[in-house]
């Protein structure tokens, strides 16, 4: 066991150091306070206060575990080697930084409790952030400190085991809307074809029509190719089907239609069913409640996964939501229009709320890629350099390497074949 010494157990160095040593390293891990349990312990020990109590492995601690609430924390970049750090510590901690504390600023979403201007949404921009701003979002720093952590602990201690941690890859589809023109009623269809003709879309008005007379299928039920796709290639996907009424930002078939309720059924007899959570629900806890039980009597098994519609959170009220509503597993962390690592890791992390100082039941799974992030680019091989890119740095730490497309994109007829893509990228890194 890995003993740390401290002079103030919180709850949030209980929450940072379950998460580095216990789940990313794999650890087993004990706290002190007192200094002769510490000197008495003859494993691998670290200190973590102001001041070393004798030639031990020390890192030197920044105030931030030991504190409640908010407040404005002075933040200067530097550099570990080739990594960004901040907290910076001075030259007898083995640690050039707070390592713990840097981490927790990063997972808790410190930066986002702090005023600021949110984007059309709701959402809290990207350029917003420390790392946008500091140019390491696209680097998953947390996972990258904690490996360099772990070799300066392995040269210390000899005899400390980390277990090996395989490189973990999860596909999300996000599906908000089933169908573009199929089943959706007389009346819906009719002012759809309407609002085409006026907007002279005659492309689209000869694609609607095709679909409603049989002639062609919907563009965005590419269900069955995407579940060919991954039974080839043996890689389990996860849907997450948006199952809300009709309102201004969430435009999916009618939740009462039966092809739709059988749609959901035969994805699931392949891949993990869970809920994309509304627009509406974002501020109405019983819409979510209640779309969760509409979606668990269709498919009669449990929902315990959610995607929120447009990646939209809200510190820390989201959370809470879901934590009340009984998800146990988010997977919203990322941005919708830009790709990297939005808490700074590649590894899922629980919640902790700062407002409340306590961890809440709820496990985040941060996405690296969402798809609406690549339409900016212009062919695949741009694409795919940023993928590479990405899936170079999550493979470097053994870390979860999530991607985020949605039926939607992947059924447009733009500039690129988005299936395609989707084949490909599956083949090129999930296999």
């Amino acid at each position: 066991m890995l003993l740390i010494y401290t002079h103030k157990i919180t709850p949030r160095f209980i929450y940072i150091m379950k998460q580095i040593f216990k789940r990313m390293l794999q650890i087993d891990v004990g706290f002190t306070t007192k200094v002769e349990d510490f000197i008495k312990h003859t494993g691998p020990k670290i200190t973590y206060t102001k001041q070393p109590l004798q030639n031990e492995f020390f890192i030197r601690s920044h105030s931030l575990l030991f504190e409640q609430g908010i407040r404005n924390v002075e933040l200067s970049i530097s550099q570990w080697d080739d990594v960004p750090c901040f907290f910076q510590t001075g030259e007898r901690s083995n640690v050039p930084f707070d390592i713990f504390a840097a981490s927790f600023y990063l997972l808790s979403r410190y930066e986002e409790y702090f005023p600021h201007v949110k984007d059309l949404f709701g959402r809290f921009p990207f350029k917003e952030s420390l790392a946008h701003e500091h140019n390491f979002l696209k680097r998953p720093v947390v996972d990258l400190w904690v490996q360099k952590l772990k070799t300066l602990l392995q040269q210390r201690f000899p005899d400390l085991e980390v277990p090996p941690k395989p490189v973990r890859y999860t596909s999300v589809i996000d599906v908000p809307v089933s169908h573009s023109f199929a089943y959706r009623g007389f009346f819906r269809s009719g002012i759809g074809l309407l609002l085409d003709l006026f907007s002279f879309k005659i492309k689209r008005v000869a694609q609607r029509i095709m679909v409603l007379t049989g002639l062609r299928k919907d563009p965005f039920d590419n269900f069955s190719e995407l579940i060919e796709i991954h039974k080839k290639f043996s890689v389990p996907g996860m849907f997450f089907f948006q199952f809300a009424q009709y309102s201004r930002y969430d435009k999916n078939i009618s939740t009462e239609n039966n092809t739709f309720q059988y749609l959901i059924k035969s994805v699931a007899d392949y891949n993990k069913v869970s809920l994309a959570a509304s627009y509406s629900s974002f501020t109405n806890f019983d819409l979510l409640k209640h779309e969760k039980q509409n979606l668990v009597n269709v498919i009669n098994r449990p929902v315990n996964y959610v995607r929120l519609r447009y990646n939209r959170v809200d510190i820390p009220e989201t959370y809470r939501n879901l934590v009340d509503a009984e998800f146990t597993d988010d997977y919203s962390m990322g941005y919708t229009h830009e790709t990297g690592f939005k808490a700074g890791t590649c590894t899922s992390f629980y919640f902790y709320d700062i407002q409340l100082e306590i961890q809440q039941p709820v496990k985040i799974h941060p996405f690296a890629v969402h798809d609406y992030a690549l339409l900016k680019m212009d062919s695949q091989n741009e694409i795919f350099a940023e993928l590479d890119r990405l899936h170079r740095e999550v493979k470097e730490v053994n870390g979860h390497f999530i991607t985020v497309f949605s039926n939607e994109l992947l059924g447009m007829e733009q500039k690129m074949n988005w299936l395609d893509l989707y084949a490909k990228m599956i083949a090129r890194y999930y296999v």
